[in-house]
């Protein structure tokens, strides 16, 4: 097999990574209602689903806005301006979608954690995301720097390069297991969330050292200053977890 990976299926080239992009959002939602089921909600579903509306729409924004910042440059023309609103990150998505949660729950005045329910599904659309991106080669912008390491690939353009997304795949799966194993220690409600976003960006933040970004700003790629604003937005439970540790 050969990468990028686009099989042909009746004469027509199939796009994998749009097709288990899909995949991610469906089943990740799916298995979102299936652990929704197996446990005792304290949150309303009418608030719940006000929500998870707020989750979206700060995600939808979130993963437009700092995916034109990743590279940001002016549309020449209309063809160039809805190329570029198609462009996206999960990392824009992540963080604006926490910020939307925040703000709707202000509306319906929740008080009640509302992150854990999510933890393992956003994990689970995430692997079957990078999957496609992995497949995708150098058509998505989620491959390495060259290198001459052993685990170097040639991703599409002949070139060995760190697979960053087969890196990020195996840290999801210890993600998942290490927070799976964490639930059972009858966490403070809303720690799993915290502890998810803490881990995920701080992985996120290291990996894009192996990246050719083009983007800089005091030093840092896009991805690693949204990285940085979110750890100073856990900074109380960051500390806590130093303190508690010590």
């Amino acid at each position: 097999m050969s990468i990028p990976f686009e099989p042909i299926l009746f004469g027509y080239k199939i796009n994998l990574h749009l097709i288990l992009e899909y995949l991610a959002f469906f089943i990740g939602f799916r298995y979102y209602l299936y652990l929704r089921k197996r446990v005792v909600d304290n949150i309303t579903t009418q608030n719940r689903l006000s929500i998870i509306l707020g989750a979206i729409l700060g995600a939808f924004l979130g993963s437009r806005i700092f995916g034109f910042l990743e590279n940001p440059v002016i549309p020449k023309n209309i063809l160039d301006g809805l190329q570029l609103w198609n462009t996206k990150t999960i990392m824009g998505g992540l963080f604006g979608g926490l910020l939307g949660v925040e703000f709707a729950k202000k509306i319906i005045n929740e008080k009640q954690s509302s992150g854990d329910l999510f933890v393992f599904p956003i994990i689970l659309g995430i692997f079957i995301g990078r999957i496609g991106c992995f497949l995708s080669g150098i058509k998505e912008f989620t491959y390495g720097k060259e290198t001459s390491f052993f685990l170097g690939m040639n991703l599409g353009d002949g070139l060995k390069r760190h697979p960053l997304a087969l890196y990020e795949l195996f840290f999801l799966f210890l993600l998942f297991v290490f927070l799976w194993r964490l639930k059972r220690m009858q966490l403070k409600e809303g720690m799993l969330f915290q502890y998810f976003m803490i881990l995920y960006f701080t992985f996120r933040f290291f990996i894009e050292f192996l990246k050719p970004n083009i983007f800089y700003f005091l030093g840092l790629s896009t991805i690693q200053s949204l990285c940085v604003i979110c750890l100073i937005y856990y900074y109380k439970t960051i500390l806590n977890f130093f303190n508690y540790a010590r």
